[in-house]
């Protein structure tokens, strides 16, 4: 029985005590006046009653009720119910603010009433005052709490003749059963009646409606939300404007939590003045009065819910987790269905009448039925799941989490495993989890009813008969019987609230409550207790647990055959059967990914155990520590399959013998697993043995069957076998009935089991947290760290225990050992935290722990003096054969700087090479080892899985290739051993992620790494392997001082000095540099010492320079070296002028070559020799540099042979000059200052420029370019030849206007990151009235839009350099400001590419989108996009007549990948191979681009990172190459080839900053001297021009140019595509672009087989990522020219070179078509393609040995075939292409070639393939080359002579009349006719030689 009320409280409104307008409440009396001893009067009542804040009111309110909880210290809940009235206040009161005011108030006579009523209505300012009266209850029955303080309010208002405090005292003295569903009546003595309804189990929370009213206020999602929030322990606020409302929200709420108790703060209404509690750092459950929403504004983690407006908010920074996912669909679904009946029957066409909705309160009970059947489900088999700890003297009870997430399948599942974390759980476990207890209907639900659950889950009319059943249930636990007494009590009249007559509520007299209290306790004292005695009964346990969801994908199925082959495996091991079982290991280890399997391994090796053959041989123990170390390879660190816990007494069991009194156990193999070091594990694990020991002390020895080491989670209790739940329950029952001697003695046992277990789980740690080489502290610093376990988290620390040595450690243990110090150290604490922790919760004795304290040190000492016998014997083991090393092909002049260290090269994230979706073979992980040589990181191996095949694995890149280098620590894949490994990525785009074999020692692994590093950044670049290749000593050795033969560098350098002087004058001697050297002094090395060099200043004086008409004839010698150079060999071919033309003067060209620059004394990073405008000065350009960034002044480096515009190039501008000389136009004043003079020479350099250019403005002459017409854009019309593209990507071109302000512009300018191009370009670009809108994609719109009065110049230059700048309208140049990206952010962009093409690791849900997305982030498609972007703008400027000056960043970066491209654009002679070359040679290599900065090519650049601008270069190149793949010679692999080789340094072309530094090394002149002997070649050209006449695998064989082809790509990213340079990879050989080592051993032919038998069949698999496809698979070009070489060597004959044959079959081609007089001749692959934009469609696969061609290679088809259909022809076309080429008639042909001849009489000339056969003595003649059928044939026996011949009527009119001849024989003459003269001459000789040899 229970109190119904402890306290009853009157509460009023008192002034606030600092004056302030609120007031605050007073507590005018409470009753009882003593606390009583059970129960404290609760504080902060006043605070409580008006939530609000207590505050006066103009008008009398309506009384309100509600009840607000508090809750005590003992997290005990008071339930106050507050009932408030108003009542008017006295003018006095107000101002008077006293106590004995409020008093005299109270105590007011009749007469004081009337006089405050009379004056009531007179005062219109007249306020009302709260009162409340409060019930303080530890019960919470509501109803009648409103019904008793409504009783004692209507006999105030309505005056009624009863005591009140009769009613008050009587309602404190009132007893009410707590639980077993009584009725109690009650009456409070004023003619009232109640009755009191209690429930039948207290356990089971009270609810009334407010499930159903929560619901109805939120609906299902966000209840649901709410329910997740608060059991993840999130925070959760509500909001409603009824304090009721909120109540009620809060108590459905907990309801829905049944059977877990909510355990932190819970205020379901929270006082104003508290709110601050909201920003607890704790979860709660609180509501708040919707008012106050704003001041809950800024809590940034409060998931808020507006009961009003039926909104649930959550923060975007907390993550609530869903239910695990059959369980939410399913809950979601019959709540609808509870909620919204009517949904099923919606669609119904005949609905059935409708049936009466359930009533609130029994849908309330219905939705709480859906949750406690969730909870069933989600806690199914929790009890088998329970460790028995202790049973006497109390339950001690712990939960194995990770054996109930691993059993359920939940491993992953977030919900669940915060659930289990939570406090409420903890509680839950405490509190059910005791096995002999009173039960309840969860328990009942949990144990018996899950199989019927999931029987039901499909049948929804049958899940919700049973949430009927269930609703029925807890509704009778609430409302066990039908209410038949009615209550009575008495209610105040209709707005009684409103009468004026009231009299305050009076002062109440407490001596005659207290007495009424006090009489009442009496009365209790003497009655017997009533004990109602509680049911306890043993607590089912319920079938053990299952999967929530079977998940049937993965790696965890099992079939039954796998289990065999397991079971197989183990068994041949055991019997000695080893080649049998070695040939089973890989599946075997394969199919240990699965759990089933795992648990079958524990299984078999256990019996084994048990049979006594623990004791194992050598082979035998590393085959079962390998399958035990691949079991826990894949164990979390919670080990929630129970595999690791399973395996824990196996590896103390199995061992071998190494020599006498030496055994080894296999834990100290299986030590590198995460798992072992997680204290949850061992506690699990530790409290499952006690539980076992604990059962078998109480079993009778003939009950025990259960083996000590079976888990309980396995254990099926059978008939016989009773659990330890079992056990234990039995034993609580019988525990009162025991005597207190057998009570203590129980107790002892039970405190000795878990102290014995605690000794031996110390030891068993010891085992497997000291590591074998105890000397090596690796264990303790890769895995999680044990000094950092304090947390007892189970993420992975990786920190060294080195530095923590054992304060806490016993030193008298005898033990100092300063190396394994910190081991033992580490281990020892972590082994005392754990008993310490489970040595107190089980309740062991102090003396006891104190002692273990003690033991621990000795037994970590002990073990570890074992295992150094243990460890020095296993050192003598012979070692096992591991695969022969692999030596990798090294080029000649490479060397090796370490030989192989073995490593496992592991698989990275790209999915080639696994064998995963891709298909193919699982190359990796492979076997082998890693090399290093002077040129490159090799690894050369075989896959480790051995049903892969013999396959070679090679992956390889230049050292100076390295980007980064990192440490890692993986798992080997053979023993699954933990190893240190590096990771090394290289921006060839190639990963080695590779793991040391355990026998490479961590100093070998070191000096990898640091020889790496010294080979990767060489302190000085004739370090690099392009300048020790063929040299004599290696880079580790200082280089030998060469002795000076001939005349050295540095006596040349002093001769170029005095000749300087002489021709320069007076000389600043600086820093130490030196000068080109003389033409006759090449090809010297490089000076070993340099201390005394002198070089010419950098600072000039202006006045030195002065302009000379000639230079010197001892200048000249120095001059010649540089008219050699690329630059000089362009500028001649575009008619820039020669130097003897600048010497000379001659005034009719407008540019001459300046040598100022010869002693690179202006600028440094130029080439001597630049072309400049005629009318300047070499003085003035001194002046003119100093305007620009690295005094790179304008020159310029390229003309239109057409336009005659010119592309100029510089550096940036300084803050000075051109902004200056646009911003200020004044004359300069007499005193001008350097700076002005300098932007007044660089106005009249500009100037000088545009006047030197041709007034180019005829619009008329644009039809003779060629650009795109409008068929490729889609419409099949034909439009006028488009002039412009557009440069913006399709959204912001479809957007922009070509409105007369912006013009061209207005493409250019797309803002945001997609179009960094910004230009604000004046009137003199913009169209008048184009109003056209630009195509979409890219593509040029309509032509004309250039008005005729264009700048003659335009200046593209940075737009943060060009601010504020106004052009003036008067000059004629303009600026064009733009945005560019930084070299940084190319090396950004780059190391996101890397990443995306190359990842380290495989993506968590590996799809081509991620890789895609990746992709995106990098940006480096947009920076492409840019850069053709603003090169197809200048090349429209250039074509259209104007010049083009590029200014960007310092004039190495952006501005040579721009004039380049522009370059590149405009002049075909630059798309065939030589060009490119001179291209490259002109604007990277003269123009000083800074390779081996960008680079990082010594270790002074280390620092700046490898920043590829030379690439993205050749990237844009191979994107123009893929859109226009016949304009080009060189094919896609030499952009690769020159790739890889930029960064590769094996040449020394592209090292080195400039000109300047490539001279100072002796590097510029020495290519050109005499070499002796085959040097390896130094210069990637020389390399490429070698191999070019070997291969064809530079060349491109659809290059068909059009001459005048000015070529406009498209730029945006969607037509961009990504090079294949970054993801393809060859793991046969290695990357390609080395070629001595990419040509394999030649394949015997198939006559030639060894065996002699039958010719095999030459199929071989190709593998996309293993093989060379290209070498595999060559085109069939490749494969024709290779076939035709092999035939030729065959027959003895000297074999012609590919090229040559190509280039006869093409002019043979070209004459055909144009002798059948069938259009223009065309190039021997053009026909085929449409001739607008020959792009479309012909996308070349391509490689190291040419192309596949997907064309046709028959010119006629274009034209039509007369006599045969076209199809016939394309067929006939093909096989006659391959046939001619055949083996039978290949020896036949011994010249061939098309004649005219002139037919038989009168008949015409006609042209004829003529092929001469020297074996069969003929001349055949053919209709076309390809037929295969003889038109006729001219037997060469026949011939008399062949005789020159003349023209008769009907030959061909345009052929020279030397080209025809007669060819006679006995029976008539042939009129034939040649080409030309050459040709026929050839004829003739042939002929004669044939007649002659005969």
């Amino acid at each position: 029985m229970a109190r119904l009320a402890d306290y009853f409280v009157l509460v009023a409104f008192g002034p606030h005590p600092r004056g302030s307008g609120e007031g605050q409440g007073q507590i005018l009396q409470r009753f009882p006046e003593k606390d009583w001893e059970d129960n404290p009067f609760p504080q902060g009542i006043e605070l409580f009653c008006q939530p609000s804040g207590w505050q006066l009111c103009p008008e009398r309110n309506p009384p309100t009720f509600f009840v607000a909880v508090l809750t005590d210290i003992n997290s005990e809940r008071h339930y106050c119910a507050c009932l408030t009235f108003w009542e008017p206040v006295e003018s006095t009161q107000e101002v008077v603010c006293t106590e004995d005011g409020t008093e005299k108030e109270d105590e007011a006579n009749e007469g004081g009433q009337a006089r405050l009523s009379s004056t009531a209505p007179a005062q219109p300012g007249q306020l009302f005052a709260p009162k409340t009266l409060v019930l303080v209850s530890r019960l919470d029955h509501t109803e009648v709490f409103r019904n008793s303080l409504g009783l004692i309010y209507a006999i105030h208002v309505e005056g009624l003749n009863v005591c009140l405090e009769n009613v008050i005292g009587n309602l404190l003295t009132c007893t009410v059963p707590l639980a077993g569903g009584s009725q109690r009546t009650i009456s409070l003595g004023a003619g009232d009646r109640q009755v009191i309804q209690t429930p039948l189990v207290d356990s089971l929370p009270v609810s009334r409606c407010s499930v159903a009213l929560l619901f109805r206020q939120l609906g299902i999602t966000n209840v649901l939300s709410l329910f997740c929030a608060a059991l993840t322990e999130h925070k959760v606020l509500f909001l409603s404007r009824s304090y009721q409302r909120l109540a009620d929200a809060c108590r459905g709420l907990l309801a829905l939590l049944f059977p877990l108790r909510y355990s932190f703060t819970y205020v379901p209404i929270l006082p104003a003045q508290l709110l601050e509690v909201l920003s607890t750092p704790t979860p709660f459950i609180i509501g708040v009065n919707a008012a106050f929403q704003a001041e809950t504004q800024e809590l940034l983690d409060v998931i808020v819910a507006d009961l009003d407006g039926g909104t649930v908010t959550v923060p975007e920074c907390v993550h609530i987790p869903p239910l695990p996912e059959p369980l939410q669909s399913q809950t979601h679904n019959v709540l609808s269905m509870v909620l919204d009946p009517e949904l099923e029957l919606a669609d119904l066409a005949f609905p059935p009448p409708t049936t009466s909705a359930s009533s609130l309160k029994m849908q309330d009970k219905e939705l709480r039925a859906v949750f406690l059947r969730l909870f069933a489900q989600l806690l199914q088999g929790y009890r088998w799941c329970l460790h028995i700890v202790r049973i006497h003297p109390e339950p001690v009870i712990r939960f194995h989490k990770a054996a109930f997430l691993g059993q359920r399948g939940l491993v992953e599942d977030d919900f669940l495993m915060k659930v289990l974390e939570g406090m409420a759980f903890a509680g839950f476990v405490s509190e059910r989890g005791v096995p002999y207890r009173s039960t309840d209907l969860f328990d009942e639900l949990v144990a018996h009813e899950v199989a019927r659950m999931r029987a039901d889950e499909n049948h929804p009319h049958r899940v919700l008969r049973h949430v009927q059943e269930l609703a029925e249930q807890l509704y009778k636990n609430e409302n066990p019987y039908p209410a038949v007494a009615m209550h009575k009590v008495q209610r105040p009249g209709e707005a009684s609230h409103l009468r004026r007559t009231h009299r305050p509520f009076p002062r109440l007299d407490e001596g005659t409550v207290q007495w009424i209290v006090d009489q009442a306790a009496a009365k209790m004292q003497g009655a017997p207790p009533a004990v109602k005695a509680e049911r306890r009964t043993t607590v089912p346990s319920g079938p053990p647990m299952t999967a929530i969801l079977e998940r049937c994908s993965g790696p965890h199925i099992n079939s039954a055959r796998r289990l065999e082959v397991v079971r197989n495996c183990i068994s041949y091991v055991f019997e000695g059967k080893m080649l049998e079982a070695k040939k089973l290991l890989p599946a075997v280890l394969r199919a240990l990914k699965g759990r089933a399997a795992r648990r079958c391994l524990a299984h078999e090796l256990h019996l084994h155990v048990q049979q006594n053959r623990a004791v194992l041989d050598h082979q035998q123990f590393d085959f079962v520590v390998r399958m035990m170390n691949c079991c826990l390879q894949d164990c979390t660190s919670l080990d929630e399959h129970g595999i690791a816990a399973a395996l824990l007494p196996l590896v103390t069991a199995f061992c071998r013998k190494l020599s006498p009194g030496v055994t080894q156990f296999a834990y100290s193999c299986v030590q590198e697993h995460v798992v072992w070091s997680t204290p949850q594990f061992w506690e699990a694990m530790f409290y499952g043995d006690v539980q076992t020991h604990i059962r078998a002390l109480y079993l009778e020895p003939a009950d025990d069957r259960l083996s000590p080491s079976q888990e309980v989670g396995e254990a099926q209790s059978q008939d016989d076998e009773r659990s330890a739940l079992d056990v234990a329950s039995e034993q609580r029952r019988l525990w009162p009935t025991l005597s207190r001697e057998k009570q203590q003695e129980l107790v002892q046992k039970e405190e000795s089991t878990v102290f014995s277990q605690a000794i031996h789980y110390a030891n068993r740690m010891s085992y497997l947290l000291l590591p074998l080489d105890s000397s090596k502290s690796r264990l303790l610093r890769e895995r999680a760290g044990l000094g950092d376990l304090e947390s007892a988290s189970n993420s992975l620390v990786t920190n060294s225990m080195a530095g923590s040595v054992a304060e806490s450690y016993d030193t008298e243990s005898g033990f100092e050992d300063a190396e394994t110090c910190d081991v033992a150290g580490a281990v020892v604490r972590f082994i005392n935290r754990f008993v310490d922790k489970v040595c107190t919760e089980s309740g062991v004795t102090s003396d006891h722990l104190k002692g273990l304290h003690v033991m621990v040190p000795d037994i970590v000492q002990m073990h570890i003096e074992t295992l150094e016998a243990v460890h020095r014997e296993s050192k003598r083991l012979p070692p096992i054969q591991k695969p022969k090393l692999l030596r990798p092909r090294l080029l000649p002049g490479e060397e090796c700087v370490l030989d192989g260290l073995r490593v496992y090269l592991l698989p990275d994230g790209r999915e080639e090479g696994v064998g995963g979706s891709g298909g193919g073979p699982a190359l990796l992980p492979a076997e082998g080892a890693v090399f290093l040589t002077t040129y490159r990181v090799i690894f050369t191996g075989m896959p480790t899985d051995p049903l892969v095949g013999e396959q070679v694995v090679v992956r390889s890149f230049p050292v100076a290739a390295l980007t980064k280098e990192k440490r890692i620590s993986v798992q080997t894949p053979v023993d699954q051993l933990l190893q240190d490994g590096l990771q090394l990525r290289s921006c060839t785009f190639q990963l080695l992620k590779m793991a040391f074999d355990e026998e490479v020692g961590s100093d070998s692994a070191e000096l990898f790494r640091k020889q790496l590093h010294k080979l990767r950044y060489p302190t000085d670049i004739r370090g690099t392997f392009a300048f020790t290749l063929g040299s004599a000593h290696t880079p580790g050795r200082p280089p030998r001082v060469a002795k000076d033969k001939g005349p050295s560098l540095r006596t040349l350098s002093r001769n170029l000095v005095k000749n300087a002087k002489k021709t320069i004058g007076r000389q600043y001697v600086t820093r130490k540099k030196y000068n080109p050297p003389g033409w006759e002094h090449r090809g010297q090395p490089p000076p070993e010492d340099q201390e005394d060099e002198i070089s010419v200043s950098e600072e000039l004086e202006p006045s030195t320079l002065t302009p000379s008409s000639a230079l010197k004839p001892s200048d000249r010698m120095t001059m010649s070296s540089l008219v050699e150079r690329a630059c000089c060999r362009d500028y001649q071919r575009l008619g820039l002028g020669t130097l003897s033309s600048s010497l000379s003067r001659a005034k009719s060209e407008p540019f001459r070559i300046s040598p100022v620059n010869r002693m690179y004394a202006i600028c440094r990073s130029y080439p001597g020799l630049l072309i400049v405008p005629q009318s300047i000065q070499d003085n003035a350009l001194q002046r003119v540099s100093r305007c620009y960034r690295q005094n790179r002044f304008p020159v310029v480096c390229w003309r239109s042979g057409r336009s005659k515009a010119v592309l100029l190039r510089s550096g940036g501008l300084h803050g000075k000059g051109v902004v200056g000389l646009f911003k200020a136009q004044n004359t300069p004043s007499p005193g001008q200052t350097q700076a002005d003079s300098s932007s007044l020479e660089q106005e009249k350099y500009l100037q000088a420029v545009v006047s030197s250019m041709p007034r180019y403005a005829d619009s008329s002459g644009r039809n003779t370019l060629s650009s795109f017409s409008s068929a490729h854009m889609g419409s099949h019309v034909p439009s006028p030849r488009a002039r412009v593209t557009t440069l913006s990507n399709p959204m912001a071109a479809s957007a922009s206007r070509w409105t007369a302000s912006r013009g061209k512009w207005s493409s250019v300018r797309a803002s945001g990151r997609s179009s960094g191009l910004g230009a604000d370009v004046g009137s003199r670009l913009a169209g008048r009235d184009l109003l056209s809108t630009p195509h979409t994609n890219g593509t040029p719109p309509d032509s004309g839009f250039l008005r005729p009065q264009r700048a003659a110049l335009y200046i593209i230059g940075d737009k943060a350099q060009l601010k504020g700048v106004r052009p003036d309208p008067l000059q004629q140049w303009e600026l064009v400001p733009i945005e560019v990206f930084e070299a940084r952010q190319v090396k950004a962009s780059f190391k996101k590419l890397l990443k995306a093409c190359v990842p380290g690791c495989p993506a968590t849900e590996p799809s081509a989108a991620s890789f895609l997305r990746s992709l995106e982030d990098s940006e480096w498609l947009i920076q492409i996009h840019k850069l053709l972007q603003i090169s197809v703008l200048v090349v429209e400027l250039l074509d259209s007549g104007s010049s083009v000056l590029v200014s960007l960043e310092d004039g190495w970066d952006i501005t040579t990948q721009v004039v380049s491209l522009v370059q590149l654009l405009s002049d075909p002679f630059y798309r065939t191979l030589e060009g490119f070359r001179l291209l490259v040679e002109k604007e990277w290599l003269s123009f000083g681009h800074r390779f081996s900065h960008r680079g990082a090519h010594t270790l002074a650049g280390q620092s700046s990172g490898f920043t590829p601008v030379f690439l993205q270069f050749l990237d844009c190149v191979h994107q123009v190459h893929l859109q226009f793949p016949m304009e080009f010679e060189f094919s896609q692999f030499y952009l690769k080839f020159l790739g890889y080789h930029h960064a590769s340094r094996r040449f020394r072309t592209f090292l080195l900053d400039s000109d300047y530094e490539r001279i100072e090394l002796g590097l510029l002149y020495e290519e050109k001297g005499e070499r002796r002997g085959q040097l390896p070649c130094r210069s990637v050209w020389e390399y490429v021009d070698r191999l070019s006449k070997r291969t064809p695998m530079f060349y491109n064989y659809t290059y068909a140019p059009e001459d005048t082809e000015v070529l406009r790509p498209y730029s945006n990213v969607s037509n961009l595509k990504v090079w294949d340079f970054y993801t393809e990879e060859t793991l046969a050989e290695g990357p390609p672009y080395d070629w001595e080592l990419a040509q394999g051993p030649p394949e015997p032919p198939e006559e030639e087989r060894p065996d002699g038998g039958a010719p095999q069949s030459r199929r071989r698999v190709v593998w996309p990522c293993y093989d060379s496809r290209p070498r595999v698979q060559p085109d069939a070009i490749s494969r024709l020219l290779e076939e035709l070489q092999r035939l030729e060597t065959e027959l003895g004959r000297p074999s012609e070179r590919w090229k040559d044959t190509w280039d006869r079959v093409k002019a043979a081609q070209r004459l055909e078509g144009r002798q059948d007089g069938r259009g223009t001749p065309s190039s021997l692959l053009v026909s085929t393609v449409p001739h607008h934009r020959r792009s479309l469609g012909v996308y070349l696969q391509e490689g190291p040995v040419g192309s596949t061609l997907s064309l046709s290679l028959d010119s006629d088809q274009s034209s039509g075939s007369t006599t045969s259909s076209s199809r016939q022809a394309a067929r006939r076309s093909t096989s006659t292409l391959y046939s001619q080429f055949q083996t039978a008639e290949s020896e036949n042909r011994s010249y061939e070639g098309t004649l005219y001849k002139k037919g038989a009489f009168m008949k015409p000339w006609k042209a004829r393939w003529f092929v001469l056969d020297k074996t069969k003595h003929q001349l055949r003649y053919y209709d076309h080359r390809v037929d295969t059928e003889c038109k006729g044939v001219i037997d060469l026996a026949e011939v008399e002579t062949v005789a020159p011949g003349t023209p008769t009527i009907g030959a061909p009119k345009t052929v020279d009349e030397k080209a025809f001849f007669d060819v006679k024989t006995t029976r008539r003459v042939y009129n034939f006719c040649a080409q030309d003269v050459p040709s026929a001459q050839q004829w003739v000789d042939r002929i004669q030689s044939c007649l002659s040899d005969a």
